[in-house]
């Protein structure tokens, strides 16, 4: 029963991905007389058409720009911190670890207005630097606390005999504890891009730049454009071109993924 649910659970996922690069293969005519069918001869055209006259190329490198920088900065200041309230005893250090926790039961949606505003007065609506910061301060809670745990279980001793060798506390961070929690590190970076990367609200509210528009908002806009145009096999062709990096991460970082929960699972 058990493998029968997991089969079912499969299909459910994997077909309605594999309709949609199927159907961006095809022309509108055989998308809406043959939906079910594999194109009659692949019209990769479509992809060029999406990427270049649809603005998705552009989407993507917004895209890449603010969801890279941000998920640098996310897991260097996310690694810092969960270092420093799991190894280091001083005045307010749980008090601070709850309030990062916390953020984690704040919804978005009641953060929309404020952020607005702020945004705003600091002069970086709709652009690059004003989403960046946004999105790392969104992904930071969760980061924070995923590896919490990670840097709690990590011996002591290792670092013991680091700082007897002469190194400092920030030689320990880098060259001992950080490379021992990899797969934690790597875990909490796909799932913060996976996140970031289908982000829609935050952008929605605080990038009305058409020119910065990231790849969720263009998928918005394509969509109705498209529709209107009754482009469908380029409104598919740019959904696919959306989905790839998501799949790819996943595909490539899968076993490193599934060896970070276990890890601290175990932990």
């Amino acid at each position: 029963m058990a493998h029968l649910f997991l089969v079912g659970w499969a299909a459910l996922v994997t077909l309605p991905l594999l309709w949609a690069v199927l159907s961006s293969l095809k022309t509108d005519r055989e998308i809406l007389t043959s939906p079910w069918t594999v194109p009659a001869t692949p019209r990769f055209d479509n992809w060029s058409r999406a990427w270049n006259q649809a603005s998705i190329g552009s989407y993507f490198l917004n895209s890449t720009i603010v969801v890279g920088t941000a998920l640098v900065l996310t897991m260097l200041l996310g690694a810092l911190v969960a270092y420093a309230l799991a190894r280091y005893t001083f005045p307010g250090n749980r008090l601070l670890y709850y309030v990062f926790v916390s953020g984690l039961l704040f919804p978005v949606f009641l953060a929309l207005v404020p952020l607005f505003f702020v945004v705003r007065q600091l002069g970086l609506l709709g652009t690059y630097p004003g989403l960046i910061l946004v999105y790392t301060a969104y992904a930071l809670p969760f980061t924070v606390f995923f590896l919490h745990s990670f840097f709690r279980a990590l011996p002591s001793a290792l670092a013991e005999a680091a700082f007897l060798d002469g190194c400092s506390h920030w030689g320990v961070f880098f060259r001992v504890m950080l490379p021992l929690s990899r797969p934690g590190l790597v875990s909490v970076g796909i799932f913060n891009f996976l996140g970031l990367w289908n982000q829609y609200l935050l952008p929605l509210v605080l990038n009305p730049d058409p020119d910065r528009y990231v790849l969720a908002q263009g998928l918005a806009a394509l969509s109705v454009s498209q529709g209107y145009r009754s482009d469908w096999s380029g409104l598919f062709a740019g959904l696919t071109i959306a989905m790839l990096p998501v799949l790819a991460a996943y595909v490539l970082f899968q076993r490193q993924i599934r060896t970070g929960l276990t890890a601290g699972a175990v932990r």
